[in-house]
């Protein structure tokens, strides 16, 4: 399979590309889990995986998701901020809480969080958020403190992923600080959560789903990639990828590429959709995507990132932004917002591209400002690139 072929599937398999999902919840239900460490541009990843055929999805629509409680904001997997429909929270929290805990575990000892400070923690902080009271960090640490706990700094942060890793904290309804910004709060997890099946996943049932979810939505992708992805053992990812071959059969399908195997979705009427001799696209226009540098695209992978032509940077380095512009799926430069009253800026620097004004490649940057602007619901407009921006939100 060509380099090309993986990087045009993938786009289709992420919805990055036509089919895309008829709504945010429907990306996230593929998707599985999202990350969402920051908020603002994670809304972006999910309203851009909806189908063009569909109205723009504004912030607003993803913000009031997550306020319902339909879309969930937490500590999962590796762990780090996610998204999670509200559907499938409750056994990923059961599959993945042993693992993150033990990925957590030297931090519990640094801080003094052992098992009896845990639990009793758990027991405060329910009972803090019980009957729809959803509090931020800072009213969990006040609840906290008159309990008699120390709850502050790395410490505060560690009680609260243990009680969110342990099916007792959800995200709630978020709330505007005075400069409006939303900030996270907490909610009873039961409250927010359904009780799910009367018989829960086994454990060999919730490794096939997550399998299947993930290559169906990132494929083609490898073992190792999907271990990385969910923190799971390799040996917990061949499994699932096995029960998942045999309870739908047909859904998944391989290819060896350099020698290791790669999993993929096969279409619904059985056409391989990764097969080597689909041909190349016939719309030879440029498309530019601006992605978020946590967006699936990238942390979807870890082996096999290099198809992406890049990596994207963790922080901002010498005030360069940090989200990532992909060129026909692949890295070709970056890009941040500055969100005004009355207008969203956009500082969007190509690396190596040549833009001309009039060009297809300018054309393809238009249309990405664009795309922007309806899901802001305010003007966007590009500003000169290497203008300083006073940070980014």
């Amino acid at each position: 399979m060509e380099p090309d072929v993986v990087v045009r599937l993938r786009l289709q398999a992420q919805m990055l590309r036509e089919p895309a999902a008829a709504s945010p919840e429907a990306a996230l239900r593929k998707l599985l889990a999202v990350q969402a460490q920051e908020f603002p541009y994670a809304r972006w990843s999910l309203a851009q995986r909806v189908s063009a055929g569909a109205s723009p999805v504004a912030a607003a629509e993803v913000e009031q998701a997550v306020a319902d409680g339909r879309i969930l904001r937490t500590h999962i997997l590796r762990p780090t901020w996610h998204f999670v429909h509200r559907d499938d929270l409750r056994w990923l929290v059961a599959l993945s809480a042993p693992r993150l805990h033990q990925a957590n575990a030297p931090t519990y000892r640094l801080t003094g969080i052992d098992e009896a400070t845990a639990a009793r923690g758990s027991e405060v902080l329910a009972g803090a958020v019980a009957g729809g009271n959803h509090l931020t960090r800072g009213q969990l640490a006040v609840k906290l403190q008159e309990a008699g706990f120390e709850a502050s700094g790395l410490r505060l942060a560690y009680i609260i992923m243990h009680a969110e890793a342990s099916g007792v904290l959800a995200s709630g309804t978020p709330v505007r600080s005075p400069g409006g910004a939303l900030r996270q709060t907490y909610a009873l997890f039961d409250e927010r959560v359904p009780a799910g099946p009367a018989v829960p996943l086994s454990r060999p049932e919730a490794l096939a789903e997550l399998a299947l979810r993930y290559f169906t939505s990132r494929g083609p992708a490898t073992i190792r990639d999907c271990a990385d992805w969910s923190k799971l053992t390799m040996t917990d990812i061949r499994q699932g990828v096995q029960l998942a071959m045999e309870a739908h059969p047909g859904a998944l399908g391989a290819t060896a590429i350099d020698g290791v195997e790669h999993y993929y979705a096969v279409e619904a009427g059985g056409e391989a959709s990764a097969g080597p001799d689909r041909g190349p696209r016939s719309d030879s226009r440029p498309r530019v995507d601006l992605i978020q540098c946590y967006d699936e695209y990238v942390m979807g992978y870890s082996a096999t990132r290099h198809y992406m032509g890049g990596s994207a940077p963790s922080f901002p380095f010498a005030g360069e932004p940090i989200h990532v512009v992909l060129l026909d799926g692949r890295m070709a430069g970056s890009w941040r917002h500055k969100l005004l009253p009355d207008r969203c800026e956009l500082d969007i620097r190509l690396s190596h591209a040549a833009e001309t004004p009039g060009s297809p490649l300018a054309a393809a940057v238009q249309d990405a400002v664009d795309r922007y602007a309806a899901f802001t619901g305010i003007p966007a407009v590009r500003v000169q690139s290497g203008t300083k921006l006073e940070g980014h939100t």
